[in-house]
């Protein structure tokens, strides 16, 4: 792609960058050449509906337009835009219809047949499983993650609680949700996150 004489392939991602924060629709197009498709793949590999991985790529690209008068050079842009697909796929989970109503199965009786039984015993199950895998973490970051979760406590508020920075307990987190997604998938804990918070 080329304007006014600038061959946009060339460019490095911060002179991108740059040039997106000036209005520069070229640049925001190069960027979304360079890296939708592997963008797309990663969200196809997270949702396997193709409509569903479109429409977050979509979406996180124009939030990404929108925000272009917040973003830096120097910082790493795939990881940023792979971050903020994570939020977009994690967003639109939340709000699926199908997740909402199997969450709200747990709280739904049927004394006519052994459907709700059968829920609380999975329901049980599931809880205990994810409540295993958070006794694993590291102490400090079990710490972090139940306050946040079980308790509701921001960051802030948690750093007063624990003693330490507010980025630590940000940190600790983002470290606690990766390490559980992984081991439960990104489906279960996302049923687990609404019902907790």
């Amino acid at each position: 792609m080329t304007g006014a004489g600038i061959i946009y392939e060339n460019l490095t991602d911060d002179d991108l960058i740059f040039r997106m924060k000036n209005n520069d629709h070229h640049a925001f197009t190069e960027i979304f050449n360079r890296y939708s498709q592997l963008l797309y793949g990663h969200a196809y590999n997270k949702l396997r509906i193709e409509s569903d991985a479109r429409d977050v790529l979509q979406e996180m690209f124009m939030k990404f337009w929108d925000k272009r008068g917040s973003l830096e050079e120097g910082n790493n842009l795939s990881g940023y835009l792979f971050v903020a697909l994570r939020n977009t796929i994690f967003n639109l989970i939340r709000s699926k219809a199908r997740i909402k109503s199997y969450a709200e199965t747990f709280s739904k009786t049927n004394a006519d047949s052994g459907i709700y039984t059968d829920t609380l015993i999975r329901e049980k199950q599931f809880a205990a499983m994810i409540e295993a895998e958070i006794a694993k973490l590291p102490p400090r970051m079990r710490e972090v993650f139940e306050l946040r979760k079980k308790q509701n406590l921001s960051n802030k508020e948690v750093a007063v609680r624990l003693g330490i920075t507010e980025s630590t307990s940000a940190d600790h987190m983002k470290k606690a949700v990766r390490i559980l997604k992984s081991k439960i998938g990104l489906l279960w804990f996302v049923l687990y996150y609404i019902h907790v918070k």
